[in-house]
């Protein structure tokens, strides 16, 4: 069985918080090549605006302690070089000290599945940037419960009996399951506040092996304050059975709106980009996402292929810009801004303090 870990970390922006240095890429590089072939099978390094992404195949399961020990001393390293080069928020996501076992919960983002190689495994691994775990819901609602995106759904028998939804409620820590598409309408109940309720897993109805996983974690739950944006990465399993990689990416060919953007508090279009195009700068975005697809062979990842780079998501792009600037005119008035409830979390608290004794009973 393999596993593939995808981990990732904002060690540090160059410049702001637009894009990663390529010093950082390859000190990155310089941590993981010599355990290429003995702990893992194979890696890869990515990178989307002022996020890297570490991209693991190796067999010793989810939540392995020496895999995610990897991945924190490859962003401490990462996050010495921020420093040497006074790089923006050096060690941003780096919320603990010392490692305790796993990443989760210490500010990296990590989504991981272990599986049977099939024949043939395309998986295409989504990182995202200047947005949170819940950017994912609609998409992944889309790929594998909507037969308007995913036909498959229809004519594929062995797609007919449909997919097992897990959710996570992040406020109660707590996991429910919703079969689809019986559960349907239960489901989208949730899923459609993304703040709160992120989609964790989904699993082929009658399978523990996983076709789709999300990192589920969000900073500020974690630290108590905004620290930055959650950044989320996403790995699904494509075709056989599952969607088809055109399935797969068919639900950004509309752009949908994510919360983060400028310090993490506004509403804008989650963007398709080519990884060349991943470097975000207008306001701090608009906030995007690439796809870099794989084929996995015998462990080793074939690839990537920038699936974005496609000039067919050109009319996506341009309807996400003209969302871009419908949300900026309205400046920093909601719904461009987030609600109060989703403003605790930033600097929203402090300013209230300083100016409560203005407020007095009527």
């Amino acid at each position: 069985m393999v596993t593939i870990s995808v981990i990732k970390a904002d060690t540090g922006g160059f410049v702001g918080h637009t894009s990663v240095h390529p010093d950082m890429l390859g000190r990155a590089e310089d941590l993981l090549s010599p355990q290429r072939g003995s702990l893992l099978i194979d890696y890869r390094v990515a990178h989307v605006g002022d996020d890297i992404a570490l991209i693991m195949t190796h067999t010793r399961g989810l939540e392995s302690e020496d895999i995610h020990r990897l991945a924190w001393d490859v962003f401490q390293g990462t996050t010495a070089v921020a420093k040497e080069l006074n790089l923006y928020g050096a060690g941003q996501d780096i919320l603990a000290d010392s490692f305790s076992g796993t990443v989760k919960g210490l500010g990296p983002g990590c989504a991981e599945m272990s599986f049977e190689e099939r024949a043939s495994e395309p998986v295409i691994v989504f990182l995202a940037d200047k947005t949170s775990p819940g950017a994912w819901n609609l998409p992944i609602y889309r790929m594998f419960a909507d037969p308007f995106t995913t036909p498959g759904l229809v004519i594929d028998p062995k797609m007919h009996d449909g997919f097992v939804f897990e959710v996570l409620d992040l406020m109660e820590n707590r996991v429910a399951r919703f079969s689809c598409p019986e559960d349907m309408y239960d489901l989208l109940l949730f899923i459609g506040a993304p703040s709160r309720y992120v989609v964790r897993r989904v699993l082929p109805r009658g399978s523990e092996e996983p076709a789709c996983a999300t990192s589920t974690q969000r900073l500020s739950l974690i630290a108590g304050r905004y620290v930055g944006k959650d950044d989320p990465v996403m790995i699904v399993r494509c075709q056989s059975g599952l969607p088809a990689v055109g399935e797969v990416l068919e639900p950004f060919a509309r752009p949908m709106l994510v919360t983060g953007w400028m310090r993490g508090s506004h509403y804008g279009p989650l963007m398709p980009v080519s990884v060349d195009d991943a470097t975000p700068s207008r306001f701090d975005g608009p906030p995007r996402v690439v796809a870099l697809g794989f084929q996995i062979a015998a462990g080793k990842l074939i690839g990537p292929r920038d699936l974005f780079a496609d000039p067919a998501f050109d009319p996506a792009r341009r309807t996400a810009l003209e969302l871009a600037d419908t949300m900026r005119s309205l400046g920093p008035f909601e719904p461009h801004r987030l609600p109060l409830d989703e403003m605790e979390y930033t600097t929203m608290p402090e300013v209230l303090k300083r100016v409560e004794k203005r407020f007095t009973s009527v």
